[in-house]
């Protein structure tokens, strides 16, 4: 089946696949709402005539921030189907750190250029000094208010390279930073991962997913290319996935679905916080596909994983292990089971070359292997000083990854020099880190997170994977980083990680031991070593953890005196809430705008 666009794509599928679609749990219990696709291409058709009679036309822009998955699902094929570009959002998940949800939230919407931001009631009254700091945005509306504006849609002509929807950067490393999706983007990528990379059968496999629909992993991954061939797909919330993994597992047996998705932390965390009697009964014999990306992927724990849940009949050959990123729309790259490359630590640090070495050597370093550019697409590893993407470097030289093709992204909106500098001669420039050996992708690191010591460039994963094998760290909640705020000749090396343990000698007993498994293992002494309370570190929408911020809080001497993420402030919330109305009433009486819609 061809089509031109997403919204193209509704259409069809709603004929060629009518009874299939999308399911969506409200909670343990798995209780749902089912819709078929026939029944989303008719809501949608419904909604984008709701959005048209707002005023919205072709290429404006709609900010979503909906952590119902049912509406913010409708939501964006709305806005599809009527040529509107919807800019996602995440939700804040509580009151604590809303001064720093509102500043991220204003920075995108003034960034997209949004004129109507669509979000719910109980959002709506903290976003006042949102819409009051973004002169585009006219409307602040809800989608219950949306629902209400019945009109006929209006069908529009969307071609293959209008934008789909902009898709912004977590943030780990800088500000959020909006991605051009095209609809051939889009069609091309669903064509790699379904049926090159996956090889999906819409009669046979189904999709479950907990991963949150405003980043491209799971909006992509679980929205878009499902629709584009007809896939079924039941959607879980993230929040019940974090408060109870097991559900993920239960989930995944419940519905027989064969195909899911998630990052290193999800395994491991399915394999530390799920006890046997939550999953009595449970067959996972019919899981396909478990892949793994958005972070770096450690063998270790797909393997601990595959352990630990082969009595209930999952297969380690149901792992795949990718490489992607926004700007390539979304993957690049997928192996088989798990691969792994091993090499010698030491010239992989002191030489950036990836050496291989036996199993047995005491200093071997393993990588998984990522697999090989989907068709149509390139990848080459270049030296970071060749700008113009003239010399690609050998095999198993460590380099940056570029790539082209036809799922990468045409730039930054409203962004020309950033666009410039990152997209040469249709090489994006990713910033990772890593190398090819035999044509697969191997990723080691950030090019702007390596820490440099004396000439030898150490990679902050490999730091921060052996600091979570120390018992009383929390995995995946460890962050290393070099700096210079001392102004000493070198690079000091520091390490923070969380601990739920308050006893003063346990965490120094873990400090110690964390020093002498780096030194030992690594070849670096830490600097510095800092324990925090669970929730302490910073990260993104997505759960990454945020390096650059917690090095600039190290260095700003903000970090130990941070508040758990979960922690909330009622001075800071009232605060908030006072200046959100502020921004509301100075819109009314000054504004000269059309007012928001209830």
């Amino acid at each position: 089946m061809t089509v031109r666009s997403l919204a193209e794509a509704v259409e069809r599928t709603a004929i060629s696949s009518p009874a299939r679609g999308y399911r969506f749990i409200r909670d343990d219990k798995f209780e749902s709402d089912f819709f078929s696709f026939s029944q989303l291409e008719e809501r949608t058709r419904e909604l984008a005539g709701c959005l048209q009679s707002l005023g919205l036309k072709k290429a404006d822009r709609l900010a979503l921030i909906l952590p119902d998955s049912d509406q913010f699902v409708l939501m964006f094929l709305a806005a599809l189907r009527a040529g509107v570009i919807p800019v996602p959002i995440y939700p804040p998940t509580g009151l604590g750190q809303l001064s720093g949800y509102v500043d991220n939230t204003r920075h995108i919407v003034r960034k997209s250029g949004a004129t109507c931001l669509m979000t719910t009631s109980l959002i709506k009254p903290l976003l006042g000094g949102v819409q009051s700091a973004c002169p585009d945005l006219a409307h602040i509306t809800t989608f219950a208010a949306v629902m209400e504006a019945k009109a006929p849609f209006k069908p529009v002509d969307i071609k293959a390279d209008d934008i789909a929807f902009l898709q912004f950067t977590s943030g780990s490393t800088n500000r959020p930073k909006g991605v051009i999706l095209t609809h051939a983007n889009l069609l091309a990528n669903s064509r790699n991962i379904l049926e090159e990379g996956l090889a999906s059968d819409p009669q046979t496999d189904s999709g479950f997913t907990w991963l949150p629909l405003f980043h491209d992993m799971g909006l992509i991954g679980f929205v878009l290319a499902p629709i584009v061939y007809g896939i079924e797909v039941s959607f879980m919330s993230p929040l019940l996935f974090l408060k109870r993994p097991s559900s993920w597992l239960r989930g995944m047996s419940r519905f027989r679905a064969t195909i899911t998705f998630g990052p290193n932390f999800a395994y491991a965390l399915a394999v530390k916080r799920v006890r046997s009697k939550e999953i009595e009964g449970i067959d996972l014999s019919r899981w396909r596909v478990a892949g793994c990306g958005a972070e770096p992927i450690r063998a270790e724990t797909l393997e601990a994983f595959a352990d630990h849940y082969a009595p209930y009949g999952f297969r380690k050959e149901a792992f795949y292990p990718a490489y992607g990123l926004a700007e390539s729309t979304l993957a690049v790259s997928f192996s088989r089971s798990v691969p792994t490359d091993r090499v010698k630590a030491s010239v992989l640090w002191s030489t950036d070359e990836a050496v291989a070495c036996e199993a047995s050597d005491p200093d071997a370093l393993r990588i998984v292997n990522c697999g090989k550019a989907f068709d149509g697409h390139q990848v080459q590893v270049f030296a970071l000083d060749d700008t113009r993407c003239e010399h690609p470097l050998a095999d198993r030289k460590v380099g940056e990854m570029r790539l082209k093709g036809p799922s990468v992204s045409p730039g930054y909106f409203e962004e020309p020099e950033l666009t410039r500098a990152s997209f040469v001669d249709g090489w994006f420039l990713t910033g990772d880190l890593g190398y090819l050996a035999d044509g697969n992708v191997h990723i080691c690191g950030r090019s702007k997170e390596v820490i440099i010591i004396h000439g030898r460039n150490f990679y902050p994963q490999d730091i921060e994977w052996e600091a979570s094998q120390v018992e009383g760290v929390r995995k995946g909640n460890v962050i290393a980083f070099g700096t210079r705020g001392d102004g000493g000749d070198r690079e000091a090396v520091v390490l923070a990680y969380e601990s739920a343990i308050t006893d003063a000698a346990e965490i120094e007993r873990i400090t110690k031991e964390i020093r002498g498994r780096i030194q030992e293992v690594i070849g670096v002494m830490l600097d510095d070593i800092i324990a925090l309370a669970p929730g302490v570190l910073p990260k993104t929408s997505s759960g990454k953890l945020q390096r650059t911020k917690t090095r600039d809080l190290f260095e700003r001497g903000e970090l130990t005196r941070r508040r758990s993420q979960r922690e909330t402030n009622r001075v800071d919330q009232v605060k908030e809430i006072a200046k959100s109305q502020l921004g509301y009433l100075k819109l009314a009486v000054f504004g000269g705008r059309k007012s928001p819609k209830n």
